[in-house]
């Protein structure tokens, strides 16, 4: 029976999860359990194609990226696919109506980084962002909001904006492995390789302003997604909070970090804000 394959399909980005992002991993154990899984499919699905374009550099990554593209398409029209991440992926899609535009968008950012490696105008970095992280907000809403049409256009910006302060975080936690591994820069007008104190300020001050918008939106989620939501929020927060303190020479020559135990920290600090109701 395909239930049994569903099962193993669901385990499979369940373990996607767990194995790529401890941190998130964490946040989505704080959804409710009826819209956890959907959102591992989604992680599963960004996860296995930013891999394609990051990580197989032994391999021919736009070959494979074709494949993917395909079984991707292939999946989506015939609502099963032999590989379990697409399996998992198309069975939230189609259980949420998730529109093929968010989808299209995504794998568009993700051809950008094939051969695409600066990124020179803020029009050029708005499109990446708004493919590679914006639209990922956007799909898991549809998860959060669970068909309310009315509360997902109204969160539809705030989403955005905490998608767009997240990715814009590991922009920045990542700049070293980004420019000397891939030879890439996303932030435009930026000279990484003079990255100074009023260049780190200014995009500091624009991830501000997205985490700020972000936040109005988690306040009005739905029960089952505003503790997880609110996790990722703080977490990604401490961790802008760590880069700001951070001098611009080190940031440009190591990966910084939230230590374990004051992930923990957060984590609980989450909880009891969260069951004090003080969001």
């Amino acid at each position: 029976m395909k239930s049994l394959f569903d099962t193993v399909s669901f385990e499979c980005s369940r373990n996607v999860t767990r194995s790529y992002s401890t941190s998130f991993s964490s946040a989505v154990k704080m959804l409710a359990p009826t819209i956890r899984q959907d959102i591992y499919n989604i992680y599963g699905f960004v996860r296995f194609a930013d891999e394609i374009v990051d990580s197989f550099h032994d391999y021919n990554k736009q070959e494979l990226f074709d494949l993917f593209e395909k079984d991707l398409e292939a999946a989506l029209a015939n609502k099963i696919s032999l590989n379990p991440i697409l399996n998992s992926f198309q069975y939230t899609v189609h259980k949420y109506e998730i529109s093929r535009t968010l989808i299209d968008a995504f794998m568009k950012s993700m051809k950008m980084d094939l051969v695409k490696t600066n990124y020179a105008t803020f029009a050029e970095y708005n499109e990446y962002i708004y493919g590679s992280a914006d639209v990922v907000g956007l799909m898991c809403l549809k998860v959060f909001v669970n068909g309310n049409l009315a509360k997902y256009e109204e969160l539809k910006n705030a989403a955005m904006r905490l998608g767009s302060a997240f990715q814009k975080v590991n922009f920045l936690r990542d700049l070293k492995a980004d420019f000397e591994d891939l030879s890439r820069t996303y932030f435009p007008n930026t000279d990484l390789t003079q990255l100074d104190e009023i260049s780190k300020n200014e995009i500091i001050k624009e991830i501000e302003a997205d985490f700020d918008a972000g936040y109005s939106g988690i306040i009005n989620l739905p029960i089952e997604a505003k503790f997880g939501v609110y996790t990722a929020y703080v977490y990604y927060k401490k961790l802008l909070s760590k880069l700001k303190n951070t001098p611009s020479s080190e940031i440009k020559n190591t990966r910084i970090r939230v230590p374990d135990y004051q992930k923990y920290g957060l984590f609980a600090k989450c909880y009891f804000s969260y069951k004090l109701n003080i969001l």
